[in-house]
């Protein structure tokens, strides 16, 4: 099953705020990577899984939730 970045970041009760700030980016940054209009890089992506205790294989990084 994979999820979206913001079903994880909802499921994680943190608005984009709160996520941003622990991922150390923009609010701006995470609604873009959210919306899939851009991409996080491999080192954004690692502490992606840290802070949503998700591997990599599990996140969609486009819109559609997959299951």
């Amino acid at each position: 099953m994979a999820f979206t970045l913001k079903a994880l970041r909802v499921n994680a009760g943190m608005d984009q705020k709160q996520a941003a700030e622990l991922l150390g980016i923009t609010p701006e940054t995470l609604g873009r990577w959210e919306s899939a209009k851009t991409f996080p890089d491999a080192k954004q992506i690692s502490k992606i899984e840290e802070l949503y205790k998700v591997p990599y294989a599990e996140i969609n990084f486009l819109l559609k939730d997959i299951g």
